[in-house]
């Protein structure tokens, strides 16, 4: 897919991201291809020292990533998992993960280590927030809790979230969705949504098959479409900027360039907006009313 650069005005932005859990463990940041491109900036948190040092091994030029967990503040015991992927400040659900094939044993705990949390708003090192994701098994609610300056400035939210305790007394996906809402943003679109096999059934024999029971989600929330008249003309770009070229969004990313548009006086036919139309090849979708 192309970029949106492609027809932005120069110079080129950067998207300040803040990635709260960037242990590089897993599948790639969504925002990987920007950061690539020099077209992004990263602020990244990683309490876990091996995944850190993993991060500061591999990080390049506009990556930074200091050893803070982020939380409310207070001290609280880190659970060090098996799997270091399911750290976390709370303790894994014994008596859910053993349902699900390998999740038992990924999640057990080898040892336990007290951190000094942080509030996000707190931190000094983040001077911008336009793209915030969030991934701390099952802690991401108590963070934006504490976080509600640097939210109001975020563009776009992307968060891990789960639809079955995982931790015990983990916030779900409809407590996440509820709080996010309060704050600006409405929900957008699952990136992926993510199924596993109850036990005993297996597939193929392979524990990380999916079937019926939706388990988790990467879930993105995005500011309220219908207000985006009220954010500044270089916010509107950086949103158009994230929404085509992270999420493919690009009904959304027009209604940003078209606020962009009446924000900066363009006219409607010859605007920002009207050039992506022509430039994405669909001149004649849009809406004539």
């Amino acid at each position: 897919m192309k970029s949106i650069r492609e027809i932005l005005p120069a110079p080129v932005m950067m998207i300040d991201v803040v990635d709260i859990g960037a242990n590089p463990i897993g599948e790639e940041p969504p925002y990987r291809h920007l950061l690539e491109a020099a077209a992004a900036r990263v602020v990244g948190f990683e309490p876990n020292p091996q995944a850190l040092a993993e991060l500061e091994k591999q990080k390049g030029l506009h990556e930074t990533y200091l050893p803070h967990a982020i939380g409310d503040g207070n001290e609280h015991t880190l659970h060090l998992c098996k799997w270091s992927g399911m750290t976390s400040i709370l303790r894994p659900n014994a008596d859910l993960l053993k349902r699900f094939h390998g999740f038992a044993q990924w999640g057990e705990v080898v040892g336990t280590m007290q951190v000094q949390t942080r509030r996000l708003d707190d931190v000094e090192a983040i001077a911008n927030v336009d793209l915030l994701k969030i991934d701390v098994q099952g802690y991401e609610l108590e963070i934006f809790r504490h976080a509600t300056k640097r939210l109001a400035d975020t563009l776009v939210v992307h968060a891990e979230t789960n639809f079955l305790p995982m931790y015990e007394n983990q916030p779900l996906f409809s407590e996440v969705e509820q709080f996010l809402r309060a704050q600006g943003f409405w929900f957008h679109r699952f990136a992926p949504l993510v199924s596993r096999v109850l036990s005993p059934m297996r597939i193929n024999k392979d524990p990380y098959a999916g079937l019926s029971q939706v388990f988790w989600a990467d879930s993105v929330f995005v500011r309220d479409f219908t207000r985006f008249d009220s954010l500044p003309a270089e916010k509107l770009l950086k949103l158009a900027l994230i929404l085509h070229d992270i999420y493919g969004s690009f009904d959304v990313a027009l209604q940003a360039l078209l606020s962009y548009d009446r924000a900066t006086g363009q006219n409607e036919t010859d605007g920002l907006g009207e050039k992506y139309l022509r430039w994405l090849g669909a001149k004649d979708s849009r809406d004539p009313a």
